[in-house]
């Protein structure tokens, strides 16, 4: 595979495409939003300028790989040429269809077409193309340039050769892909999800505060971010939409969303990228503190 098209230019589309580059790839990043694919190519500097402080790359390989991104906002022209499309759009099974038949279309017969989907039915996305062997899911973990796991997800239909490439592919690019079969949310969100739900009802029951949970879960179970603050930066949208696959999918009640999550989804509150969600980022992710709204409610 030489050329790599991503569909979407948001925060795990941008860091797809700036992982493929550095890697050698060349990479068409597409967004429908010329000022969005302008945002994502500043990003994609400033990660790159990061890793040069930190000297894990070189100037030249900042150069390299910049070298390696062409942005367009037409799909067709972006893709017909391409191995591999990976799609990293809204998670928004209407819009992951009609670009996937799109796909279908355009792209070479040849041309395998992923999805970075974190909770769609990869069987489902496949139905709307006429090459079911050829759809996967690579569910890349976010920052992806450093998060080294990638979830390969096989639909119904995926075939061994198409798994195997994918599988091969992700190692190049330095990951650790984990093959699992398509059910909702896959492995990492049905198990994360209900944790990050049951956080946002200990919260919302008045167990204890955002501060006190996050504490609890990372310095009693040693993970490097609460619950809560994880939900943040994930997008609580994000989470609410992953949470309604779920409990549609399998119709279990333990997969229903906290009313509080829905409510605050509701009022725009969506976390990192809303500028506050359970904590406030007026004054920047590194200084980030509990929201005013949890705060008074204590």
């Amino acid at each position: 595979m030489k050329i790599i098209a991503v569909i979407g230019s948001g925060t795990m589309g941008n860091g797809i495409a700036h992982t493929f580059a550095q890697f050698g790839y060349k990479v068409n990043l597409i967004d429908v939003n010329a000022d969005a694919l302008k945002k994502a190519m500043d990003t994609i500097g400033k990660n790159l300028d990061r890793q040069v402080a930190k000297e894990t790359i070189t100037e030249n390989d900042k150069q390299l790989t910049l070298n390696n991104l062409t942005t367009y906002t037409d799909l067709k022209a972006a893709v017909v040429d391409a191995d591999l499309v990976v799609e990293a759009a809204t998670e928004n099974i209407n819009l992951k269809l009609k670009i996937f038949k799109d796909l279908d279309e355009f792209c070479k017969p040849e041309t395998i077409l992923a999805s970075n989907t974190s909770s769609i039915s990869i069987t489902q996305i496949a139905a709307a193309t006429k090459r079911g062997d050829k759809v996967i899911g690579m569910h890349f973990m976010n920052p992806v340039p450093i998060m080294k796991l990638v979830e390969v997800i096989r639909g119904y239909a995926t075939s061994d050769i198409t798994t195997n490439l994918v599988m091969e592919l992700a190692t190049k690019l330095g990951k650790v892909p984990v093959e699992v079969n398509d059910y909702p949310g896959f492995v990492a969100n049905r198990i994360l999800m209900p944790m990050i739900n049951e956080a946002i009802y200990s919260l919302y029951e008045g167990v204890a505060g955002v501060y006190e949970i996050d504490t609890v879960m990372k310095l009693g179970m040693a993970h490097p971010m609460g619950p809560l603050q994880l939900a943040d930066f994930i997008g609580l949208d994000v989470c609410l939409a992953i949470l309604n696959v779920l409990h549609q999918g399998f119709g279990n009640p333990k997969y229903a969303p906290c009313p509080l999550l829905v409510n605050m989804v509701t009022a725009g509150k969506k976390g990192v990228k809303s500028g506050e969600g359970f904590y406030d980022y007026s004054n920047g992710v590194k200084d980030a503190k509990v929201s005013a709204k949890f705060i008074q409610s204590r």
